[in-house]
This record gives structure tokens, C-alpha cells and sequence, in this order.
């Protein structure tokens, strides 16, 4: 998987795509979804938020964050990442953007946008906000035993597919995986 793969898998996606249900009052924020190469292989750049922060302490996530009221959901993207793991906004080549969903917990509107780096980036973690950084291929993401599925009644939300991948001695769940099993999905539909 490479990154020009990631790059047409994402401007091909189809236009309109179900948007999740927002929660009533839910805070807007946005991610940016870091993709390089290496080695020929499309690698995905994650973090582990900080046990400090007032939401989704301790788990796996990319950079992103609240949204202010004078930038657009992109520009949010863009400054945050910078801010979290020091990755400058001129460096990423924004292809698109992933489904936008709701998180139940921390009640967030999430707008996820898939950004490709020239190289593997220099990443300076900020310690208020990140306890780790690290990447995985997208091949990783394929191998046996990393994805699994489980089925959750959430109050307000019928019966609900949850996402978990176990790579890179984490295990990404919640939203972050349901932003994963997207990407995962288009890409290798625009294989066929």
C-alpha cells in the first residue's frame, strides 16, 4: 500500500456519504490523518493523548482537537497537529476528507482529513497534550489478529459496530478506529 494508493482512495471516495448522528450540542473538532511513505509502504502517524487531558485520556488518536470559531474545519486540522506533534501546516498535502462522526463520550462532532507528508516528519510530541507518538504501516492494519469487532448497545444509539485494532503494543478503538476501518474500507475498494 502506497501512498498514491491512499491519495486515490480518498479523492475517488463517492460524494455524500452518510454523515453519523450528531449529539445535541456537540463541540466541533477535527483530526488530521498523517500518512507517509517508507520503504514504499504507506505508513499512518498516532498518538497517545496524555492521562492529563479533560477527555479521552490515555487512548490512541490522531492529532487534532477543538475547532475555534474563526477557522475552518481544515485550518483545525492543520493547527493542531502542529501544536500536538509539531508538524507544519505547509508540509501536508490535504486529499480529502473521511467521514465526519460523533463521539458518545466526550460529545464532539469529528471531521477527519487525510493529509500526506513528503517524508517520515520530524515529530516534537507535546508533553501537556501527547505521552506518545509512533506509526504503522497500512499493511500492518491487514494482518491477522490486529482487527477485531465487537457489537455495543450505547444508550441512544441502537446496536453499534466498535472497531479495535491491537498494533504497535496499543490497542486503537473508538473513534479513531472507525476513522481506520474507513480508510481501510476505501482503500481497498478502490483496488478492485
Amino acid at each position: 500500500m502506497t501512498v498514491e494508493q491512499v491519495r486515490n482512495a480518498v479523492e475517488s471516495a463517492p460524494p455524500g456519504r452518510p454523515v453519523a448522528p450528531t449529539i445535541p450540542e456537540a463541540r466541533q473538532a477535527a483530526v488530521l490523518v498523517p500518512v507517509f511513505e517508507e520503504d514504499g509502504l504507506a505508513r499512518l502517524v498516532l498518538t497517545r493523548r496524555s492521562t492529563d487531558l479533560p477527555s479521552h485520556q490515555g487512548e490512541v488518536a490522531f492529532p487534532g482537537g477543538k475547532v475555534h470559531d474563526d477557522e475552518t474545519f481544515e485550518a483545525g486540522a492543520l493547527r493542531e497537529a502542529y501544536e500536538e506533534v509539531g508538524i507544519p501546516p505547509e508540509n501536508v498535502d490535504l486529499v480529502g476528507p473521511l467521514q465526519e462522526l460523533a463521539t458518545v463520550a466526550g460529545r464532539f462532532s469529528l471531521a477527519p482529513f487525510v493529509g500526506l507528508l513528503p517524508g517520515r516528519p520530524t515529530l516534537v510530541p507535546n508533553p501537556g497534550e501527547v505521552a506518545r507518538t509512533f506509526d504503522v504501516s497500512i499493511a500492518e492494519l491487514f494482518e491477522p489478529d490486529v482487527y477485531h469487532q465487537e457489537r455495543w448497545d450505547i444508550p441512544g444509539i441502537d446496536d453499534r459496530a466498535m472497531h479495535f485494532f491491537d498494533v504497535a503494543q496499543e490497542t486503537v478503538w473508538g473513534a479513531t478506529a472507525r476513522i481506520l476501518y474507513e480508510l481501510l474500507t476505501l482503500v481497498t475498494a478502490s483496488l478492485r
